[in-house]
């Protein structure tokens, strides 16, 4: 028992410390590496045990020192040898070596030699503790650093978004003084990217209606494979949420106010609150788009060199004139006219350049961007002139409605009329059909604010607003089957203004009729704007698919090459058009032959 005992033991030391190891200690064998000042005497040599060697516990214990001795130290050195020179031979009296000579000795009877060798050797001497030279003081800085420092490299870097920053690449060099790198393909590519994109880029690149899809032949400067950062993806049509909020404050006000609606008792309180809403949701929107103009500014140019897309840039300042329409009488009452001047001269700077292009021809003509989206540069006008006709102010007021209407009624005939080239709106973008609502509504009640009076003017427009409203509404099919998108915004507003012109018309013509309508309208242009919003929250949100690449703003400024020698591609788009008409007329041509020649034959043919 006591033999198990002990082997296990005689195991578990085996298996911490290697038995040679632990036979030998450093002061058992003078001169073990170790420099001790005596004469040269014998060298010793130890013979290193074989696998013939037996050990067994017994051989063990009589090896092993005793465990009770505090003297005997077991120790293990490395070293390193010292010099080549031999210098410290002198000073070693003995030495201990190996040789491949095996024979069975016991660990307490070690042979000696007698023998001395006088040729130089490396011999093991043991590590000073210090160090060859003086400390230098720790420092801060001369610690090593907790985590690694990861080489910059600059090719892993995706840099396809750089045409698009504010700050682009070719910045960043210039400020940290690199060697400017070798242009990409894809650089070199959109290299022409730092000046406006030409309008023919824009309809030679994209098609449809909205112009925003890629050409087959077309490519992106930014990857479609991939969803782009958030900036790049938000649109300037994003405003059209503030629209629909905006507006709806202003028709709680009417509908509290108005002598016509009194019998609903609507507490003013809704006005303030919606109001606050319409407040809290412009600022969100128009502080996410100046950090878009702010990183992106590249992004937000090419919005605006849009054709279609230029429109929008009026939707925050309609916005703005929306607040101060709905402007709740328990915050403020009076607005200073100073104030009206300086929302209005946006408005004057972006009708020179719209309708001035819209008048001197060209790619941007009218005939040749007309969208129902243009009705935005036109209800700018009729907003800012109710909202300066409230103030007291006359002059300028009448001003932009006259400006207004004259373009109005350009745009109006443009769109009726549609050239036989131009395409049809698809059906995501069908809500957009309701701009045509908004204009001769807000007119109706800018010249009756301005008049002072809902007179036969006022009317007109009134009644041209409520024959567009109905003939929508009743195309049921026109509205089934559409994805959701911010395109659905289209209908908030519009309707709204024509729930607040009945309102007015109600106020001079008070009967059962009028008052129905009236609430009828309200409550059908709440109710769309509660749904839409609740449905954009769960779609940006929630399914987080509200805003999609938007294609528009990544084509390249260089057409591409052609497949092929007799891929000939036209200049421009008109050419497009008149080869697509051309083709019509062929075609219808060549069916007016066949019909000619299968008639002559039939006429000629003999009778049997």
């Amino acid at each position: 028992m006591e033999m198990d005992e002990n082997s296990r033991s005689t195991e578990q030391d085996s298996e911490v410390i290697p038995v040679l190891l632990g036979a030998i200690s450093s002061r058992d064998i003078t001169g073990f590496d170790t420099i001790v000042e005596e004469d040269e005497s014998d060298i010793t040599f130890l013979t290193p045990i074989t696998g013939k060697t037996e050990i067994t516990a017994q051989t063990m214990e009589e090896t092993l020192p005793p465990k009770s001795d505090p003297s005997r130290i077991q120790s293990v050195s490395i070293s390193m040898p010292a010099s080549p020179t031999g210098r410290h031979a002198r000073t070693i009296t003995k030495r201990v070596f190996f040789n491949d000579h095996t024979r069975d000795l016991p660990f307490n009877e070690l042979p000696h030699a007698s023998e001395t060798t006088n040729t130089t050797a490396y011999y093991s001497q043991p590590m000073p503790k210090g160090v060859a030279y003086p400390q230098a003081p720790i420092t801060m800085n001369s610690l090593p650093p907790l985590y690694p420092k990861v080489p910059q490299n600059n090719h892993l870097r995706d840099n396809r978004y750089d045409s698009f920053k504010t700050w682009s690449g070719r910045l960043e060099r210039q400020i940290t003084r690199r060697k400017p790198l070798e242009p990409q393909p894809s650089e070199r590519r959109t290299s022409d990217g730092d000046g406006a994109l030409p309008v023919d880029r824009y309809f030679d690149a994209l098609e449809g209606p909205e112009l925003d899809t890629l050409r087959p032949e077309e490519e992106l400067m930014l990857p479609n494979d991939k969803t782009w950062p958030f900036l790049l993806r938000y649109p300037i049509s994003s405003f059209g949420i503030c629209l629909g909020v905006s507006s709806q404050a202003i028709l709680w006000k009417t509908l509290a106010t108005s002598p016509s609606t009194s019998f609903l008792h609507i507490s003013p309180k809704v006005n303030l609150v919606l109001w606050f809403i319409a407040v809290a949701l412009v600022i969100v929107v128009a502080f996410i788009y100046a950090l878009k103009m702010l990183f992106f500014f590249e992004a937000v140019r090419r919005e605006y060199y849009h054709p279609i897309r230029v429109n929008f840039f009026f939707a925050p300042f309609i916005a703005l004139l929306f607040l101060l329409l709905g402007l709740p009488p328990l915050i403020i009452k009076n607005i200073h006219h100073a104030v009206w001047y300086i929302f209005m001269f946006p408005f004057l700077c972006l009708e020179l350049k719209i309708y001035g292009q819209w008048m001197s021809g060209g790619q941007r003509r009218l005939s040749k961007v007309a969208n129902p989206s243009n009705h935005l540069s036109v209800v700018g006008n009729f907003v800012g002139a109710l909202l300066g006709a409230s103030m007291g102010l006359t002059e300028g007021p009448l001003f932009f409605f006259a400006v207004g209407m004259a373009h109005y009624t350009v745009l109006f005939v443009t769109l009726y009329q549609r050239l036989p080239t131009n395409e049809t709106l698809p059906k995501d973008l069908h809500p957009v059909f309701f701009l045509f609502v908004a204009a001769p509504s807000v007119a109706s009640m800018a010249w009756a604010k301005i008049e002072g009076s809902f007179n036969y003017g006022a009317r007109i427009a009134y009644f041209i607003a409520m024959f567009l409203y109905f003939s929508l509404a009743v195309r049921i099919n026109f509205f089934r089957g559409i994805r959701f998108s911010l395109a659905w915004w289209a209908y908030t507003f519009p309707m709204t203004g024509a729930a607040i012109a009945t309102i007015r018309y109600s106020n001079e013509v008070t009967n059962r009729l009028t008052q129905a309508m009236a609430v009828i309208l309200s409550a059908v242009s709440t109710l769309t704007v509660t749904a839409l919003l609740i449905t954009t929250l769960l779609q940006a949100f929630v399914f987080r698919n509200l805003f999609p690449n938007d294609i528009a703003i990544a084509i390249s400024g260089v057409p591409p090459k052609p497949n092929s020698w007799f891929h000939l591609r036209t200049e421009s788009s008109d050419s497009k058009d008149i080869e697509r008409y051309l083709r019509i007329l062929t075609a219808d041509r060549n069916d007016m032959e066949d019909n000619a020649s299968t008639n002559a034959s039939s006429y000629l043919k003999p009778e049997i």
